[in-house]
């Protein structure tokens, strides 16, 4: 079984009810299961801010998470669009799994949420990516092949999914970007179970 490492940050719920659809997706390929982190609030006068476990929703992240998934797709809201500090806090401290190459080759990919249109969706998924194509991980986006991609009135890029609050509730996707969503988890997680394949029968 490959498991997909589904990360993310979110403040109003609107990343995490996308990170719930990416899940879907990820658990719709046969041989492949998805695995649920957030990471927690960080603060200007001090490092840590939350006790280790959450007293609700998924756990928080772990340095082993990234050295058991056969993929990642990592998401965050867009501030000034760029990652929130939160996730990039937990990236920067991933020094050791860079030195030792643990994500080297595997698949990833990345979503978003803004409250407007042009909130700085593309800049914010390309911001998560970067550091990740230091990492050596092989970046995955949304072909123009998903329909959804193309009649979208809301969230969606072909770098990632995306949401779009406008004046909704945070967490009411609409269907175009659930659509997105679960794709993406779908397209991550078959390549992911691919790669994993490959790798386990040059090992024999």
């Amino acid at each position: 079984m490959s498991e997909v490492l589904v990360l993310y940050y979110s403040r109003n719920g609107a990343t995490a009810a996308l990170a719930r659809e990416v899940c879907k997706g990820i658990e719709s390929v046969g041989g492949t299961s998805a695995r649920l982190r957030t990471v927690p609030a960080v603060s200007f006068e001090t490092e840590a801010v939350e006790d280790p476990v959450p007293d609700a929703g998924p756990p928080f992240a772990s340095h082993a998470d990234l050295d058991e998934c056969a993929g990642l797709i990592i998401g965050s809201p867009s501030n000034f669009g760029n990652m929130a500090a939160p996730l990039k806090h937990f990236l920067d401290s991933t020094l050791g799994e860079w030195l030792r190459g643990v994500l080297a080759g595997k698949p990833f990919g990345t979503f978003a949420s803004t409250g407007s249109l042009h909130g700085g969706q593309e800049s914010t998924l390309l911001s998560m990516a970067i550091p990740l194509i230091h990492h050596g991980m092989i970046f995955v986006g949304l072909p123009y092949t998903e329909g959804a991609l193309s009649r979208t009135t809301t969230g969606g890029t072909p770098y990632g999914p995306t949401h779009v609050t406008w004046s909704r509730a945070a967490d009411r996707l609409s269907d175009d970007e659930k659509e997105l969503a679960r794709a993406h988890g779908a397209r991550i997680a078959g390549i992911a179970r691919r790669l994993a394949n490959e790798a386990n029968t040059a090992g024999k």
